[in-house]
């Protein structure tokens, strides 16, 4: 076995990530919101949490994962960008049944919170790890009294982590093609001393 197939990757410095911090943003908003404006006894509810929840929680266990295998990080972040198209929905739902109006991203309140993140995402935030600060960018949309513009401000968050996510995708996969991880680089040197036998 080579010293690179044997080598573990850099993991586990999912707190620096924005599609993390974002995700974060959304699940922490996403709890305060259901419980606000949808009963706590409804399905809904507890599928609403667990979708932002498990697109947080699968980045996390995602770079976790990636020190032995790629393809587990890859897989485990599509499934976070799954649970925040579901999580979408759901908003969309909201809004939709009860006749209130969709932000269009044209919008002037959609713009004003996407430049949020294009301002954050403009200056360093690699060590940015305090969730309170980053809840605060966006506390006066939150906070709001009006369920449709918590809504709306969730949804545009959602549109941020999955553009943020589909770009962390494009870069697993081609790493993943390109050598893989701990797992995927030892069976490739296991195969190769098989054939060299």
């Amino acid at each position: 076995m080579t010293s690179d197939a044997s080598t573990l990757r850099p993991h586990g410095g999912y707190r620096r990530l924005r599609s993390f911090q974002v995700t974060e943003i959304i699940y922490d908003g996403t709890v305060a919101f259901c419980d606000r404006f949808i009963d706590k006894r409804s399905r809904t509810h507890d599928q609403m949490v667990q979708a932002a929840r498990s697109g947080r929680q699968n980045i996390a266990e995602g770079s976790r994962a990636s020190a032995t295998s790629s393809q587990t990080e890859l897989r485990l972040v599509n499934v976070a960008r799954a649970s925040l198209d579901e999580l979408l929905l759901d908003y969309e739902d909201f809004l939709r049944q009860r006749g209130l109006r969709q932000w269009d991203k044209s919008d002037p309140e959609a713009r004003e919170v996407r430049a949020v993140g294009a301002r954050r995402d403009r200056t360093d935030q690699s060590n940015q790890t305090d969730p309170s600060d980053n809840r605060k960018q966006y506390a006066r949309w939150l906070e709001h009294a009006d369920s449709a513009v918590i809504a709306n401000t969730l949804i545009c968050l959602i549109h941020q982590a999955n553009y943020l996510l589909d770009r962390q995708i494009h870069g697993l996969e081609r790493q993943f093609v390109e050598g893989g991880g701990y797992s995927e680089r030892l069976a490739a040197a296991r195969l190769e001393k098989r054939r060299s036998q």
